[in-house]
């Protein structure tokens, strides 16, 4: 049963000719095991995942006829709309709350697609999220989380927004984990991967980390302290990915070489890499090194936490 707490909502946001709007904010796997294949065909991992400020921006007119309309600059990556999570997401809570309010969703796509940045998924949770607000529904509500459980295995963690550590396919959570803010360079060299190929390139010999130390994670730590960790983790899904697409192995490469560089890492299924730096400063630096020597590369400076 949802929780007697209700999410604020305006006259105004509640009328149907006014857009509400929230945003999905990009999300980086930190680290990535994989544990194995399931009978399913699926894999259980265990990933640690941070949110980015860069993100899409969805709106929501709710008026009753569900529709979706994409524009900004990864408009022209989406497909079609039937495939959408946004609709996928919407259709998922209407089953479960016969008579909730639909409405039409107007998404300003600006993260790359199929880019191992959980862009279709946190545009998924940003739909639930306004659903919810515009239909008076607690943030807690447990329909919310099963109709996001049932979109995509991602769409869960991107509810909340805050870092997790996620198991399973994607839909056991850890609590919040209080992370550093982490100044970060997002690099991808324009590449489409699609996370199933890169799956199945997975081998079990790939595993080499240990697993992840939750209860230390629970603590307060330094950025050095979380940055040793980190380090001593992976992504087991680099490998296959590479294999694929082996313009990411120079990604990498071109990351992990520049001055101030911490730590650098793919983040899901790929393409997009993510280097860690101390200081903004040398964050800038190190991108105005990286867009003089990779013109056509898609870069974006952000935080990470």
């Amino acid at each position: 049963m949802p929780t007697s707490r209700k999410n604020p909502v305006t006259a105004a946001e509640a009328h149907s000719a006014v857009e509400i709007v929230d945003t999905a904010p990009a999300k980086v796997n930190l680290t990535l095991r994989v544990l194995g294949r399931r009978p399913d065909g699926y894999h259980d991992i265990e990933s640690l995942v941070a949110f980015a400020d860069l993100s899409d921006r969805l709106f929501f007119a709710p008026d009753g006829k569900l529709a979706l309309a994409v524009t900004g600059p990864g408009a022209g990556q989406t497909g079609e709309d039937a495939e959408n999570l946004v609709l996928k997401a919407a259709r998922a809570l209407a089953a479960r709350i016969p008579g909730v309010t639909l409405g039409a969703f107007r998404l300003q796509k600006n993260l790359p697609v199929a880019a191992g940045l959980g862009g279709g998924s946190s545009d998924a949770a940003a739909a639930l999220r306004l659903l919810a607000r515009a239909n008076r529904l607690a943030a807690a509500d447990p329909r919310l989380y099963e109709a996001a459980r049932s979109t995509g295995a991602d769409v869960p963690v991107c509810l909340d927004r805050r870092p997790r550590l996620m198991r399973g396919i994607g839909e056991v959570l850890s609590e919040p984990i209080a992370l550093p803010r982490f100044c970060a360079l997002l690099v991808n060299p324009r590449l489409a991967l699609a996370t199933k190929s890169v799956f199945s390139g997975w081998r079990a010999s790939a595993n080499a980390a240990p697993p992840f130390d939750l209860a230390a994670s629970a603590k307060v730590q330094s950025e050095d302290e979380v940055l040793r960790g980190l380090a001593s983790q992976a992504n087991d899904l680099e490998a296959p990915a590479i294999a694929l697409a082996p313009v990411i192995a120079e990604v990498l490469a071109a990351l992990r070489a520049l001055e101030g560089c911490r730590l650098a890492r793919m983040s899901g299924s790929g393409s997009t890499c993510f280097g860690l730096f101390s200081s903004v400063a040398e964050r800038e630096a190190a991108a105005k090194v990286l867009r003089s020597k990779f013109r056509n590369w898609w870069m974006s400076e952000t935080w990470l936490g």
